[in-house]
């Protein structure tokens, strides 16, 4: 366990279907330093609870009926409740996590993710982090290059000021599977002190601290 594992972080399920939330609660219960504070069945009862019970971390479904979990998100932002927000994913949802990073999720998760990769993912937004699963990448980039063929894809390119050469953006496609620098170096051929000047120079074009928001940052911009 990390450092911050020993701390209980008080988290808040937000999924449409009551045997999910109980099947996350019992398996989240088991980490020992996360408390379930409360739960909601949609979006527009989990905006009411926010407040209310103020969890350090909230575990949303991305759909949901009235309100799906992009919605709670833009209304979050725009009413300026900063809580961390993982949110739990399909393969075919590639457009709504597109909109869910827009409006600000810290994390993307698979539903059938394995609890130790759960409680790494609340660990990390709880210390400020995001976190997302290569394999949700992978099926967004897939999602958006489907797009793309189809012709024109719904994603707005807005392109970053400092171009990012076919090298960077390589690298960054192997980021977002997850590779590490080591990895990295590996399948280009490069020394991996190549590789840390090229990640540097990766977060600085794209204005991000770290490497998942770099991923982050490039998928919303069509960069990948």
């Amino acid at each position: 366990m990390t450092a911050t594992a020993q701390k209980l972080i008080r988290v808040m399920l937000v999924d449409d279907q009551n045997l999910v939330r109980e099947g996350i609660k019992s398996l989240l219960n088991l980490a020992g330093h996360i408390d379930i504070v409360g739960e909601a069945g949609d979006g527009e009862e989990a905006l009411g609870l926010f407040a209310q019970l103020a969890p350090d971390v909230v575990l949303m479904d991305i759909r949901m009926p009235k309100l799906d979990g992009v919605s709670p998100l833009k209304q979050m932002k725009d009413t300026g409740i900063d809580i961390p927000v993982i949110i739990l994913t399909t393969f075919d949802d590639h457009d709504l996590v597109l909109n869910a990073i827009r409006a600000g999720a810290r994390g993307f998760l698979l539903k059938d993710v394995s609890l130790e990769f759960l409680v790494e993912a609340i660990d990390s937004v709880y210390r400020g982090e995001t976190m997302i699963q290569p394999a949700v990448t992978e099926r967004v980039i897939k999602g958006f290059t489907e797009l793309q063929k189809d012709g024109g894809s719904r994603v707005e390119k807005d392109p970053v000021q400092d171009p990012l050469t076919q090298r960077e953006i390589e690298i960054l496609r192997l980021m977002a599977g997850g590779y590490s620098n080591k990895e990295i170096s590996r399948a280009i051929f490069k020394s991996e002190g190549t590789i840390k000047n090229h990640v540097s120079n990766i977060l600085a074009k794209l204005g991000v601290r770290d490497r998942t928001r770099a991923v982050l940052k490039a998928l919303e911009l069509g960069v990948i």
